[in-house]
């Protein structure tokens, strides 16, 4: 029996619609098929047993989802759509703003990863490395490739705006999560220590942001150029708006 296995007494259930209507077929499958990964192990888990659990047939589970990998991409990448920053947030001005950006992208980082579903998933790939390695693969594509990607992002607007140094943002990127992670991931899948607090999150993600902005400073006279060039390219009727 797999170690994740939960007894069989153990309710299996499928949970409802925050918004209070009943799941499509597409979220019960996803939400069927992530239970029973983790419950089970990827690798012992059906097809059969995903649709049995979503309450749909297979020729509807096929229809929606090819396989079981593309069934735990879609999972994880639903998930990894939280850990973005709101896309309304417009570009950083400054570099006070920016240190407020990456402040707010580090804490949902460190929020999202260390709820427990998002944990299991870690833990999962983690024991089924040897003989089931797509599940890293995925978790790797459709999770921490699209999150160090958005954060990459970032990064870029702030060298175009003159905010950060010249230099190679696939580093600043690294540095920065190095710094706010720590050992609290490993801490975390080994079941250690509880889950950070809300003020801690605030805390790491916060302090992460200063010193990386202090490892990478900009000249003052670099700065004042780039925030002049940029008044200089609002409209006319906005920058009279502006006085």
């Amino acid at each position: 029996m797999h170690s994740n296995r939960h007894t069989a007494t153990q309710a299996q259930k499928i949970p409802e619609n925050p918004s209070g209507g009943a799941l499509s077929a597409r979220e019960r499958i996803l939400c069927a098929a992530m239970e029973a990964f983790i419950e089970r192990g990827y690798a012992e888990t059906s097809t059969l047993a995903i649709a049995t659990r979503a309450k749909v047939s297979k020729r509807e589970l096929y229809a929606l989802f090819g396989n079981k990998e593309a069934m735990l991409a879609a999972g994880i990448a639903h998930r990894a759509q939280r850990m973005r920053l709101p896309p309304e947030l417009p570009p950083a001005r400054d570099r006070q703003t920016l240190a407020t950006l990456l402040s707010r992208f580090g804490a949902i980082q460190l929020r999202e990863v260390c709820t427990p579903a998002v944990l299991a998933v870690y833990r999962l790939a983690i024991a089924e490395a040897a003989r089931s390695p797509e599940v890293a693969r995925t978790l790797e594509a459709a999770g921490r490739r699209t999150s160090r990607a958005a954060l990459e992002h970032l990064l870029s607007q702030a060298q175009q705006g003159g905010l950060l140094p010249a230099g190679d943002v696939s580093k600043m990127a690294s540095r920065f999560l190095t710094l706010l992670w720590g050992d609290l991931m490993i801490s975390q899948l080994l079941r250690v220590r509880e889950a950070p607090s809300a003020q801690e999150i605030g805390q790491r993600a916060a302090a992460a942001a200063d010193i990386l902005l202090q490892l990478y400073r900009v000249p003052a006279a670099r700065t004042g150029v780039a925030n002049t060039a940029r008044r200089a390219n609002r409209p006319a009727q906005q920058r009279h708006r502006s006085v």
